[in-house]
């Protein structure tokens, strides 16, 4: 009886253990952590942006600690190049492999853009929403991110 007793505790330990490996690394919002992203980040933002810097405290504190952050005199041409669309323009712009993030859009979203990996070229969400991270203020409804298409439109990609 001690032995079968010995023998079941063993086993739910180690479902215990697969169930935390499989699931335990994930946050609450079931997308992996942007801070195991290896890959190259950078975010692009003006040196007098007061809400980008807090925007840039935020992505370190939370989202990952290596991303590279470059100040730009104007960041015109650098919207140009990922093709951002007027519309959905915000006062930073970060690359992130070969997405651009547009804009104080919470680090759920961004975690999601690297799981799924969507045939797109970035995503957005334009203006400086009150409450959004780097911005000050109450958030008052939801936040809408949208997904900018390899054509140029766009498209609500998710509700936060």
């Amino acid at each position: 009886m001690k032995k079968k007793t010995i023998i079941v505790g063993v086993g739910v330990i180690i479902i215990v253990v697969a169930l935390f490996i499989v699931f335990g690394s994930n946050k609450a919002s079931g997308y992996p952590s942007l801070g195991e992203y290896d890959g190259e980040m950078t975010i692009y933002k003006t040196g007098s942006c007061g809400c980008c810097g807090v925007f840039v405290n935020y992505f370190q504190r939370k989202g990952n600690s290596d991303v590279e952050v470059v100040n730009l005199e104007s960041l015109s041409t650098l919207k140009a190049k990922y093709e951002i669309p007027s519309q959905m323009e915000s006062c930073h712009t970060t690359i992130i492999g070969n997405y651009f993030i547009e804009g104080h859009i919470p680090l759920e979203a961004v975690e999601k853009l690297l799981t799924e990996k969507p045939d797109i070229k970035g995503i957005a969400m334009p203006g400086m929403p009150n409450g959004s991270p780097g911005m000050p203020g109450t958030k008052s409804g939801d936040f809408v991110i949208y997904a900018v298409q390899n054509d140029g439109t766009f498209r609500e990609w998710m509700r936060i």
